[in-house]
């Protein structure tokens, strides 16, 4: 008998979100990756063959509801535990409990949300009765579980990585929403289309939140003399506390928008690039999408000029994926403020289109010899490695060899600014050449 500890209690009160919880896989919306037909987790849960595993992703997702899921298909005891409410002694109770089922020949599953919240000891008590088989445990965290899970317990766990849902897999929930009878069947509600595709752009690919922000701009909406209620983007956008300045995140605005910000930075204007950042983060924009533009920016627009640019965008995306909207706003100004004051140089992109369309040209060019790898005597009797000089054995750490292919071989990409720190990078570069060209006209005499 499958018993359940609470899990499945209906309430008229209960939130939305909670009474649309999908009961089913084929309720389940989104996760195609892992739940298509043939994917793994989709045959571990319907075999009954369920191991220990850590569900790790953004909040509203699913990692609760595929535990829930589990937890109505498998032939086993169903304990839900909260990270956030229970300390060790909670943990032994239970895990004794597992225990005395086992020697009755029934399976626990254990599902802890939050693991992330566990401290080392905490998630040490699991530990123990993992290895013996005592429960299965199912962790849901939307921490990185390398960081957040002792690696003793995360390496007895499969982990499965949770996307968050796409604009067209929360329009389907939300739809969904206002024909289910546990939703909104038995009300006459008036929303367009539109009004959908914004609530599913605030939400971020979050469910729950998107299926609140319907619920409280259903209640929050006039009803008309037919008891029509009518819900329009202007009390969407009161419920949400957001203007929908970023209407479509696949259409023309966001581009515009992430052009904006892009080009301010590249001009040095710190002020522009803090105000395209704030109507981006405040129309819902995804602050990891804007992270990884910063990125590029730091490598395409600064470069070499200062290095410490692509480390600081670099750990701004770190800290962003750690701590999520708002607190991750000013990290974003930081970064934005950094890249618009930095010196700016676009010497790396030049550099790799010009490589880039000779690379293209003469795909199938040869490796020189001197620099082939010779792991056998088959290919060093070919040649492979011959004339190879190791440049640390020499007194200028440098070569005069050869490393492009003859019909290049005196190519130049990289040509290195005056701005910031890449003036450093010329002069060596100059001090490079130099010694070359001194070094060729002693071989020649």
């Amino acid at each position: 008998m499958n018993k359940q500890i609470n899990i499945f209690e209906k309430e008229d009160n209960q939130p939305l979100a909670s009474r649309l919880r999908p009961e089913n896989l084929d309720e389940f919306v989104g996760q195609k990756h892992l739940l298509g037909e043939g994917k793994i987790l989709k045959n571990i849960i319907e075999s009954d063959n369920i191991p220990s595993m850590i569900f790790w992703g953004p909040p509203g997702v699913g990692k609760t509801t595929l535990a829930r899921i589990i937890a109505s298909k498998s032939h086993s005891h169903f304990i839900d535990f909260s990270a956030v409410t229970s300390g060790i002694k909670e943990i032994k109770q239970v895990m004794e409990e597992a225990e005395k089922n086992r020697q009755f020949g029934e399976k626990t599953i254990l599902f802890v949300d939050e693991i992330h919240r566990f401290n080392k000891a905490q998630q040490d008590a699991f530990l123990p009765y993992v290895e013996k088989g005592s429960i299965i445990l199912i962790g849901a965290t939307t921490e990185n579980p390398s960081f957040e899970v002792n690696s003793a317990l995360l390496s007895r766990c499969k982990v499965f990585v949770l996307k968050g849902l796409t604009n067209e897999e929360i329009l389907k929930i939300l739809k969904n929403a206002l024909i289910s009878k546990k939703g909104f069947a038995n009300k006459n509600i008036n929303i367009d289309d539109d009004s959908l595709l914004l609530i599913a752009n605030f939400s971020n690919g979050d469910a729950r939140n998107s299926l609140s922000t319907l619920e409280m701009a259903i209640l929050n909406s006039p009803i008309d003399k037919n008891g029509n209620i009518n819900v329009t983007k202007e009390i969407i956008e009161q419920v949400t506390s957001k203007k929908s300045l970023l209407y479509d995140k696949n259409g023309e605005e966001h581009y515009n928008l992430i052009s904006a910000l892009h080009k301010s930075m590249r001009n040095s204007d710190p002020d522009a690039s803090i105000y395209w950042l704030a109507r981006m983060l405040e129309s819902g924009e995804d602050p990891l999408y804007i992270a990884r533009r910063i990125i590029r920016f730091a490598s395409e627009d600064i470069g070499l000029a200062d290095s410490k640019a692509l480390q600081i965008a670099v750990n701004a995306y770190q800290a962003c994926h750690y701590i999520g909207m708002p607190e991750c706003n000013v990290i974003l100004t930081h970064a934005v403020t950094y890249m618009a004051m930095s010196p700016k140089s676009n010497a790396m992109e030049v550099a790799y289109l010009k490589a880039k369309e000779d690379a293209l040209k003469m795909i199938a060019e040869p490796v020189p010899l001197n620099i082939r790898n010779a792991p056998t005597k088959l290919m060093k009797d070919l040649g492979y490695g011959k004339d190879y000089i190791y440049a640390h054995d020499t007194k200028d750490k440098i070569a005069l060899m050869q490393c492009l292919p003859d019909s290049i071989k005196d190519k130049e990409y990289y040509f290195p600014t005056e701005q910031g720190l890449e003036i450093r990078y010329k002069a060596r570069l100059e001090e490079i050449k130099r010694w070359r060209i001194e070094q060729k006209k002693k071989n020649i005499k």
